[in-house]
Parts: structure tokens; C-alpha cells; sequence
């Protein structure tokens, strides 16, 4: 996946949620970042990664568990988490880092 590096050096904040098709958790996830995708607009992209697909850069980043999520923007990781968080509060912390 070439172009990654290229998404995640965007001026933009690009939140990446890393998951597996076969991971509940990650399901449960999933509309909340279409939630926090709907309130933050424009201001961030939000991209899925499927670590079974994309082991390398699952790797690269020591993504152990999934979901993981990882704020970068400018190509430097500002944030990350793994486990389902509260669209709130990814919305919060995604608002002050950019801050």
C-alpha cells in the first residue's frame, strides 16, 4: 500500500482504524467512526485498514490488537488506541490534537 504514506502526511488528520473482518469489537466501532466521520466532516479522513490483508503495515505500526486507531497528521502519529472508545471521546481527543 504505497499510497499510505502519502494519506497519512496529508495536513489533514487522518485517523486510521485498523481491524479484522473477524474482530466484534471492530464491528462495533465501525458506525462510530461513521458518527464521529459525520460530525467532524471535512476535517479529518478516516480510513480502514485489515491488518489480515495488510500484515506489514500492521506490523510497521506494532498494531498486537485490533481495533487499534492511530491519529497522524503531517505523518506523525498524534494519538492511538486500541479498543472501542466512545465516539465523544475520539471526537474530543481528535479536536484538542489538532488544537
Amino acid at each position: 500500500m504505497s499510497n499510505f504514506q502519502d494519506i497519512i502526511n496529508s495536513n489533514k488528520p487522518v485517523l486510521v482504524d485498523f481491524f479484522a473482518t473477524w474482530c466484534g469489537p471492530c464491528k462495533t466501532l465501525a458506525p462510530i467512526l461513521k458518527d464521529v466521520k459525520d460530525n467532524l466532516k471535512d476535517g479529518i479522513s478516516i480510513i480502514k485498514i485489515d491488518v489480515d490483508k495488510n500484515q506489514q503495515l500492521a506490523s510497521q505500526y506494532q498494531v498486537r490488537g485490533v481495533p487499534t486507531m492511530i491519529l497522524f497528521q503531517n505523518g506523525k502519529q498524534l494519538w492511538r488506541q486500541s479498543g472501542v472508545v466512545e465516539k465523544q471521546q475520539i471526537i474530543s481527543t481528535i479536536l484538542q490534537k489538532m488544537g
